[in-house]
């Protein structure tokens, strides 16, 4: 008995039939990824939202500060109350160069202010520096502007007996 073979598209139509089924599977997974996706976005954003509300709703009253931490950030910046000619200027060369301290303690005595010594300073410094006593604050920033020297700071690495009679210490830098 002879067997007629089937037509060709009935050979086709059970690969086509399983790629449609394969491809609505695909589409159905796709589709419940987007929506899990989606929720899990929208979840995530909510949460953030009700943290932020929270976080809102609970955040303390700020502070009033206190009277004399106000007076104290806007007060001015201390002013000289000596003049020039009463305030000692101790000057230390801080550059290594010969002659150096001279020249300086010349300059700031030119300037009004009494020399109280020259000497080497202990080490090497990177740039000029005025240092002033506690209370000499307003004096110490009269002198770095009149030498034009920008870093001006109290007692750092000296002690208050290293200056001698000295209110100021001006360490000449390079």
């Amino acid at each position: 008995m002879d067997h007629p073979l089937p037509a060709p598209d009935a050979l086709i139509r059970p690969w086509r039939t399983a790629a449609y089924v394969a491809v609505a599977i695909a589409v159905v997974e796709l589709l419940l990824l987007l929506v899990i996706g989606g929720g899990k976005v929208l979840g995530w954003a909510s949460d953030r939202m009700q943290l932020a509300a929270q976080a809102h709703v609970l955040k303390p009253a700020a502070k009033p500060k206190p009277a004399h931490a106000t007076a104290r950030a806007h007060a001015p910046a201390p002013v000289a109350k000596r003049p020039r000619s009463k305030t000692v200027v101790r000057v230390l060369n801080g550059n290594g160069r010969t002659g150096a301290a001279g020249a300086a303690a010349s300059r700031v005595h030119a300037r009004g202010y009494r020399i109280g010594e020259v000497t080497n300073a202990p080490e090497l410094v990177p740039r000029s520096i005025v240092m002033y006593r506690p209370g000499f604050a307003g004096e110490g920033r009269r002198l770095g502007r009149d030498l034009g020297v920008k870093l001006v700071t109290p007692l750092d690495g000296m002690r208050a007996k290293d200056l001698g009679r000295a209110q100021l210490v001006f360490i000449l830098g390079p």
